[in-house]
């Protein structure tokens, strides 16, 4: 049973924190490729975005589960998994800020723009909205992989002090 509580919290940060290192790789070479079309380029990352964070939502429910199990079963003691459930519970917080806060807004603002933002006058309100979320879209994105990696580092933490 501690073999498949590891595997399973492993596969969950890896699972989590691959695709929070690799969706950025994706944008950047989206939007250059697709650089006339910027329209179609945000809407395979928005696209992209929300498939993010449903993945997040269910491997931040699987480590939270595992981690409650873990101190059950003897495989690190409660102490040990304190701060790491604290940083998944901030992790999913922001992939769901995100889900259901940044990205509907942002689409709000874009059709309300005319359906494509970077046609939009840049002085105009509702492109100046979009760009602010934007900014703290990624902001949101960076925190969530920091926190992961923090997670990361307390659990190898809890392995090497376990019992």
């Amino acid at each position: 049973m501690k073999t498949l509580l590891r595997f399973l919290l492993y596969l969950a940060l890896i699972v989590w924190l691959g695709a929070e290192i690799f969706f950025p790789i994706v944008a950047a070479v989206t939007f250059p490729t697709l650089m006339p079309n910027t329209h179609a380029a945000g809407a395979i990352v928005g696209e992209l975005l929300r498939i993010l964070h449903g993945m997040g939502l269910v491997c931040g429910l699987v480590l939270l589960a595992v981690l409650a199990l873990a101190p059950v079963w003897a495989v690190f003691k409660p102490r040990a998994v304190i701060a790491p459930v604290v940083l998944v519970v901030l992790m999913i917080v922001g992939a769901v800020y995100s889900q259901f806060g940044i990205i509907p807004a942002m689409e709000r603002d874009r059709i309300a723009a005319g359906g494509a933002i970077n046609t939009a006058d840049t002085a105009n309100p509702l492109t100046m909205d979009f760009n602010k979320l934007h900014n703290r879209s990624v902001t949101v994105e960076e925190i969530v992989l920091l926190l992961g990696l923090a997670v990361v580092v307390l659990v190898a933490r809890a392995e090497s002090t376990k019992n």
